[in-house]
């Protein structure tokens, strides 16, 4: 009888899998992820001319000392080849690539530190779950999540959408809002405990681009640094003490600092807040050392892939002098990221990068290939996962939550 039961389930599992079934919302996904890309590499921009010869002169319209080079009223035509300048497509930047085999190695390396980045969350996920998510479930979850954080603005994120991916993969409400909200504080733990570490092998003198000053809000860029680091330091100070100290007693506090006149609009956000927290500190409570140990050594694990990609890249392209200070300039420019206001920081990563980095990639005239490239795999490539993985998994879901 048995037998008869596991066959029945098999098979209608397999005809609500079938191919046709899903085969449409994956194009539809795919073209949508496809004409943004195509999009993209269709934009025209300006690069340095490497050889000399361009055509265009820049003349710093917003007098932010740094070129907007996708902006054209930042750059006027010259006649006589003297300019500075050409424009081009990002599409025929990546043609006048001359690609070698030592390149196609070094971008290899670079697909495999993202995919090691990954991995790494997914073993975090499985080690907050307890186990209770699979290794494929777990899976879906963080290429769902940063999905979701791809199509949403950096300051928002995925952190609300994720919790109701993992809801749906069965987890506890408090048990899904606990991974969430330990997720992000061993995130922005490891940026705390990072910084002073790369400041003290770097230095400070040559981590702020002098360029960028003024270029984001009108602000120096160590200032917004500063600010930025600060948030993220009482955050995580807050949060620690509220889940592993005196959840209900941080809760209390919260609802009478958001009584004051000009904070009550944001307190019913607020209540949700204390909530989570002091559903978490139940929810983690008795956890043992190996536990904790796992899941922030697969954080740093996570974010040092992360964070060495662009080095990989750039590495394709020339010889990198530096590498541990490209390392840490990229520890300054993901508080910019972490702040933008468009989804997955499009527009502001790409001008970022540009002042960032042209004064320690000495091919300038390839940053615009080496940034579209970052874009693809720590973008790109999560909306065209993101849209792989949703339909079936909204389907296997579904058919779950109604069991």
């Amino acid at each position: 009888m048995s037998e008869v039961v596991k066959g029945t389930d098999e098979q209608d599992i397999r005809q609500r899998f079938r191919m046709r079934k899903v085969l449409v919302p994956v194009l539809i996904g795919m073209l949508a992820a496809g004409w943004l890309l195509w999009r993209d590499l269709g934009k025209e921009r300006f690069e340095r001319a490497l050889n000399g010869g361009g055509t265009y002169s820049w003349v710093d319209t917003n007098k932010n000392n740094i070129p907007d080079l996708a902006d054209p009223k930042e750059f006027v035509a010259v006649q006589d080849g003297s300019g500075e300048y050409r424009r081009l497509t990002t599409r025929d930047i990546l043609r006048t690539i001359d690609w070698t085999w030592y390149s196609t190695g070094w971008l290899l390396m670079a697909l495999l530190a993202t995919a090691f980045r990954d991995l790494g969350y997914i073993y975090r996920m499985r080690v907050l779950s307890d186990g209770h998510l699979s290794w494929r479930q777990s899976f879906n979850v963080t290429f769902l999540w940063e999905f979701a954080s791809a199509l949403t603005p950096s300051v928002v994120g995925g952190s609300g959408i994720a919790m109701f991916i993992i809801g749906r993969e069965g987890i506890p409400l408090g048990r899904a809002t606990a991974i969430v909200l330990v997720t992000a504080l061993m995130d922005e733990l490891f940026y705390v405990i990072m910084v002073p570490l790369v400041f003290l092998a770097v230095g400070m003198n040559n981590l702020f681009p002098a360029q960028l000053d003024h270029a984001f809000w009108g602000l120096p860029i160590k200032t917004i640094f500063v600010i930025g680091y600060l948030f993220i330091l009482v955050l995580v100070g807050a949060i620690f003490y509220g889940v592993f100290f005196r959840p209900r007693a941080f809760k209390f506090a919260l609802l009478r600092v958001f009584k004051l006149p000009f904070l009550r609009r944001w307190r019913p956000a607020v209540i949700k807040v204390g909530d989570d927290i002091v559903l978490t500190s139940e929810e983690l409570r008795g956890k043992s050392k190996d536990f904790w140990a796992k899941a922030f050594a697969a954080t740093c694990f996570s974010w040092a892939n992360r964070f060495v990609v662009v080095n990989l890249i750039a590495a394709a392209f020339f010889t990198v002098n530096d590498h541990l200070l490209l390392y840490a300039r990229q520890l300054i420019m993901w508080v910019i990221l972490l702040i933008s206001p468009t989804p997955g920081g499009s527009g502001v990563a790409e001008i970022a990068f540009s002042g960032f980095f042209r004064d320690l990639l000495p091919a300038v005239g390839y940053i615009g290939a080496i940034a579209v490239i970052w874009r693809v795999l720590s973008y790109y490539l999560y909306l065209f996962m993101g849209t792989l993985i949703l339909p079936r998994w909204l389907r296997r879901t579904g058919q779950h939550t109604q069991g």
